[in-house]
């Protein structure tokens, strides 16, 4: 899915030219279909510059990306957009709801951008909500969620455009430990069920959802192990 071979990215600070962070340091790694990785590391670290180039946000200074075998890194911005829509479906920390339009017109909301006719926005819409257990909170709006459902909406509309890959930053980060669980086992499902997920997160009880763990520092991958991951409890006990 990911083949991503000596990425590096460099930033000038302020008005100072001589200062120069180097966020990726010559970074490869690949990352196959179906996985479940975690990417770690402190602030400063260059998982969130990774983060912005794998989902297309952002360009390599040097190297090369492949997603799902097209090259990335030479594309133009419209081509890249139009990557982001098809193939790739974003959880962020903050929800980013639109606050006075219900959960299916925030789910529906990438399928406009894709030009989806307004009875199929509605039926694959209702279909991304069934399947993060909030089809009878479609007309609600964020305010009338709890933040677990406003993250489960998030979830519903990284997936209604049936992305290949889900990139999911710190979705955590807002939420108590119960609310966690709850969205961390959410994102576990959709890996059974053959999703790619790579989820960005600084804390080690979240990253062992996944079956592999990728450690950054000062721009570089220090580990890249694979580790157990959890399960549902029937999972666990069968």
């Amino acid at each position: 899915m990911i083949e991503a071979r000596e990425l590096t990215k460099t930033y000038r600070m302020g008005q100072d030219e001589a200062t120069v962070v180097h966020a990726l340091r010559g970074v490869s790694f690949d990352i196959g279909a179906g996985e479940f990785v975690a990417i770690m590391g402190a602030s400063g670290s260059g998982k969130s510059t990774l983060m912005n180039i794998l989902g297309c946000l952002d360009q390599p200074g040097t190297g090369s990306y492949r997603l799902a075998g097209e090259n990335v890194e030479t594309m133009t911005p419209d081509q890249l957009a139009a990557v982001r829509n098809r193939r790739i479906g974003f959880v962020f920390q903050q929800f980013n709801l639109l606050p006075r339009t219900s959960a299916l017109e925030n789910v529906e909301l990438p399928l406009v951008y894709a030009g989806v006719g307004s009875r199929e926005r509605r039926e694959r819409a209702m279909d991304s909500l069934g399947r993060v257990g909030l089809a009878g909170r479609w007309a609600h709006t964020p305010s009338e969620l709890s933040g677990g459902q406003q993250q489960r909406v998030a979830i519903a509309r990284a997936l209604v455009n049936r992305p290949e890959l889900v990139l999911a930053d710190e979705p955590t980060g807002a939420l108590d430990t119960a609310t966690s669980e709850e969205v961390m086992r959410l994102l576990g499902e959709l890996h059974r069920q053959g999703m790619t997920v790579v989820l960005v997160t600084h804390e080690h009880d979240i990253a062992e959802w996944a079956l592999r763990r990728m450690v950054f520092r000062d721009g570089e991958v220090i580990d890249d192990s694979r580790q157990p991951g959890r399960m549902h409890p029937q999972e666990a006990s069968a």
